[in-house]
């Protein structure tokens, strides 16, 4: 579903180069050895041969419901229901990687972990300078640009009532840098302290897939009660915000809305057929 967050030859670009990038990506975290990156390489590339046969023809089924449903006016349910379909694939992708995971962490050496600490550590200073120790006028200014770039890209230019609209949104927006930059804290010592931990122990294979499963999970769902409501919220507020301003559109932006999505649809399909070649 990224293709939703940029144009269609971007994304269709990008996927094609997804091995490539997501191994550099990883790279600046972990510092790769040759042989790690072999190996890394080659697991990413069964990865995406996967994804393209398995899961992008359900992000075509997907983007068709979505379109079904666009001429109309939506409920945030309705929004709410599209976004929980995604959350079903984010899932299976995440499963999916698991045992080359856990095949790779018995080859990181106790370097790598502290590098991939470094970088955790130059990552959240960022993060405190763009949404935590940023004046709220300028947070809320980053995220009102970034919503309008979204929407523009689904529905074209937006008119003056809609942009006044995505502005009252973002100001009553719960967003909540602190709590977000403290489980993003979280979740970092727990990756940082489950792999020091399968350093020292040397566990078995099974052990060793038992605590990336866990891992994965606590990552995926917070065990901070405080923040998994927050996030309830959060994304309810995102439904009802979606759901305002689909319905606010003219019947020209719903047909550019249609059209950018049939155009997503027929790159992801062209995408599966590279693959079938």
């Amino acid at each position: 579903m990224a293709c939703l967050l940029q144009s269609c030859g971007a994304a269709k670009f990008a996927y094609n180069q997804a091995p490539e990038l997501a191994y550099w990506y990883l790279d600046g975290y972990v510092d790769f050895s040759g042989e790690q990156s072999l190996q890394v390489k080659k697991d990413l590339g069964k990865l995406q041969q996967w994804h393209r046969q398995t899961q992008l023809p359900n992000y075509v089924e997907t983007i068709q419901q979505i379109q079904q449903k666009l001429p109309a006016d939506v409920s945030p349910q309705d929004a709410c229901n599209v976004w929980s379909d995604i959350r079903r694939h984010f899932v299976v992708l995440t499963d999916r990687p698991q045992p080359a995971v856990v095949a790779m962490l018995g080859t990181l050496t106790g370097d790598q972990i502290d590098a991939m600490a470094r970088k955790f550590d130059k990552g959240n200073i960022e993060f405190l300078q763009d949404y935590v120790e940023t004046t709220k006028p300028a947070n809320q200014s980053k995220r009102y640009k970034r919503a309008i770039s979204r929407a523009e890209k689904l529905y074209g230019r937006l008119d003056d009532k809609q942009l006044a609209l995505v502005a009252l949104q973002t100001d009553q927006s719960r967003f909540n840098g602190t709590l977000a930059y403290a489980e993003r804290q979280r979740r970092q010592q727990d990756t940082l302290q489950t792999l020091r931990g399968l350093l020292k122990t040397k566990p078995s294979t099974d052990q060793k897939r038992q605590s990336v499963r866990a891992l994965f999970d606590r990552a995926f769902t917070s065990p901070n009660p405080n923040y998994v409501a927050y996030v309830e919220t959060v994304l309810q507020e995102g439904c009802k915000d979606f759901a305002e301003l689909h319905n606010s559109t003219t019947p020209t932006q719903r047909r550019k809305a249609m059209a950018t999505l049939t155009h997503y649809a027929t790159d992801m399909k062209s995408l599966i057929a590279q693959g079938d070649g």
